[in-house]
């Protein structure tokens, strides 16, 4: 069950590489990279309900595999998706793109591995709501102001890291659904982080550099995750070196990806 949980985790990277390729090649270079007129693309759709297909393959996997193993699998969707984004775009990936991408899928994968397991059911009052949304909210605006003054490998790593900031805080609102019990007023809280999250990414996609805005994402929304879940839910941190050193790695292999990503736009 363990091989099949990891190679059904795999395919489900494979599938949110593809839906994100998808949407940024749609974004890219757009005129008009708002929701509204990315709606009206049908490949920017395939691109939603690949995402959501992996996710769901993702969850399955969940049910079959441990977290150690599943997890580093979902990290495998950078390496996956730099290829499948180059394509669209006519190119093939460098080779110090690649190697880039790998540093930065190690990294994560050792913070991954590294959070501890939580105990009990995750519980969150209406306090906590207000407190989630508030901080993911002014994080986020901080992040949209810096990116206009950024480069722009810069401007796509801080808006990518805003929309990371946003699915950490949708996330952690889900599980509090899940395990602690569901509230009507914490669903209608729910689309409200997601959708600007949505948003945000979309733009960061339209800057062009795919690599670092998919990198971006892909280390600020479960880093989120876990820093509300100890501010918020009383989850415990990873202590010790490892952590610092896997933290290292990872933000040393996105400076390399922003130097060797090239400008990607659709015209």
């Amino acid at each position: 069950m363990t091989v099949l949980a990891a190679v059904i985790a795999l395919v489900g990277s494979l599938f949110f590489a593809l839906g994100a390729a998808l949407q940024q090649f749609e974004a890219s270079g757009s005129a008009e990279p708002g929701l509204l007129a990315l709606l009206r693309r049908p490949r920017w759709l395939l691109g939603g309900l690949s995402i959501l297909a992996g996710g769901g393959l993702h969850i399955v996997a969940l049910g079959l595999g441990p977290l150690t193993v599943v997890q580093p699998m979902g990290v495998a969707s950078l390496l996956f998706a730099l290829p499948i984004a180059a394509a669209l775009h006519g190119r093939r990936p460098t080779r110090a793109e690649l190697t880039a991408a790998a540093v930065v899928a190690a990294g994560l994968i050792g913070l991954v591995l590294l959070v501890p397991e939580s105990d009990g059911p995750a519980r969150l009052e209406p306090s906590g709501v207000v407190t989630l949304l508030a901080v993911a909210g002014v994080a986020a605006v901080l992040l949209w102001a810096g990116a206009r003054a950024a480069s722009p490998a810069g401007r796509a790593a801080l808006l990518a890291t805003g929309s990371g900031v946003l699915y950490g805080a949708t996330a952690t609102l889900v599980r509090a659904l899940v395990d602690g019990g569901w509230n009507w007023w914490y669903l209608l809280a729910l689309p409200v982080p997601a959708l600007l999250a949505l948003m945000m990414l979309q733009r960061a996609y339209a800057v062009g550099h795919f690599g670092v805005s998919f990198a971006s994402l892909q280390i600020a929304d479960p880093l989120t995750a876990v820093a509300f879940g100890a501010l918020l839910l009383g989850e415990p941190l990873p202590t010790g070196l490892a952590p610092v050193a896997a933290a290292a790695l990872t933000a040393a292999g996105t400076v390399a990806l922003a130097r060797t990503t090239p400008l990607e736009t659709r015209h």
